[in-house]
């Protein structure tokens, strides 16, 4: 209990710390088990860099890699978690990363087709007593900035419709897992994918309403 109420003040610190300095950052997850954590590398920063140029947020443009277990986890109040494989988290960094999201972290996880059986395992077990719940079209995540029916749909891989999961606690989102939308693909550089400009800016816009409802509900 201790350290967790140390952890909780540690967390508060950091956050009040870079709001004074008027600078937030936000980091991708790393991970073990093979899948690709670091797929899309350009997303996050053109996210950070959408955010910045059109709702006049201050976030550092670099975008580190933080591990799951790592300390350094509580530095960032926005973490991005992407790729296309396999996802092992273990005792302690189940035990880490769930602190964090408690402490006023948040995490959001965009399946980029193939990750889906193998995460969903790893969110049971970082909330066994907790379900995945489909946010309705009317949540206010879809009302920020940007008006959305829904989650937008960037790229077509098996006639899914695009969802977005969360794991909520006392109202609050804690976990968001956008699933069948590629989201960060969209946010990649504009020949990475060849993607339509309409789709890729749905993509920017939707990602700035997360991004919104992240620090709002902090």
């Amino acid at each position: 209990m201790r350290h967790y109420l140390l952890t909780i003040s540690w967390v508060l610190t950091a956050f009040i710390a870079q709001s004074q300095q008027g600078t937030y950052q936000f980091a991708v997850l790393k991970y073990n088990g093979g899948g690709d954590y670091y797929a899309n590398p350009t997303s996050v920063p053109n996210l950070v860099k959408f955010c910045n140029e059109q709702l006049k947020m201050n976030i550092a443009p670099e975008v580190p890699y933080v591990e799951v277990g790592s300390p350094d986890l509580f530095l960032y109040p926005f973490i991005h978690m992407t790729g296309h494989g396999n996802v092992v988290f273990s005792s302690s960094e189940l035990d880490n990363l769930r602190t964090y999201l408690r402490s006023g972290g948040f995490l959001h996880i965009d399946d980029n087709y193939g990750m889906d059986q193998f995460i969903r395992v790893e969110i049971k077990k970082l909330f066994p007593d907790k379900e995945l719940v489909e946010l309705p079209f009317d949540h206010e995540i879809f009302h920020q900035k940007y008006d959305f029916n829904g989650l937008p749909k960037i790229h077509e891989h098996d006639g899914k419709r695009p969802q977005a999961l969360a794991i909520i606690e006392n109202g609050k989102i804690l976990l968001l897992y956008t699933y069948e939308t590629d989201l960060g693909d969209g946010w990649e550089d504009p020949e990475v994918h060849n993607d339509p400009p309409m789709k890729r800016l749905e993509a920017l816009q939707m990602g700035a309403n997360i991004v919104i409802y992240a620090f709002m509900k902090r």
